[in-house]
């Protein structure tokens, strides 16, 4: 499955609903779909909110596909290239007020999934993420 959407905020609604039906295909239950959810909207927010300069209008693609044993989200942008995996990972023992912002999405990412891969390719982030179902 496939989905290409515009990098504007009003979008995750539409993010919302192909994860429903990817995660309904896949007859995942609430649980487990709820994290999901969770994991691929956090990514998602990210790259619509920092990945391109304001008032650039951009495609990203979001892809899902599963061999039955596992299932493999692909997330596409041409914003500027960021590696989320080579941050390093939120202080959760930090008082929340005193930790430096960012990394806490990736953290509950790969909380919920069982890997998380970046490369650029070409002018094209690739954030892979797979989930053993």
């Amino acid at each position: 499955m496939k989905l290409t959407f515009k990098n504007e905020e009003q979008e995750l609604s539409r993010v919302a609903e192909f994860m429903e039906s990817v995660c309904d295909k896949l007859q995942l239950d609430m649980h487990a779909a709820m994290k999901l959810q969770l994991a691929i909207e956090e990514m998602v927010s990210n790259v619509i909110f920092y990945a391109y300069p304001e008032g650039t209008n951009a495609d990203i693609t979001l892809t899902a596909e599963s061999d039955g044993e596992e299932l493999t989200f692909v997330l596409s942008d041409s914003g500027k290239p960021f590696d989320p995996t080579a941050k390093e990972d939120a202080d959760l023992d930090v008082n929340p007020m005193d930790r430096e912002q960012g990394g806490m999405g990736i953290l509950i990412v790969k909380n919920i999934m069982n890997e998380v891969t970046y490369q650029r390719l070409g002018d094209t982030n690739q954030l892979t993420m797979k989930k053993k179902l």
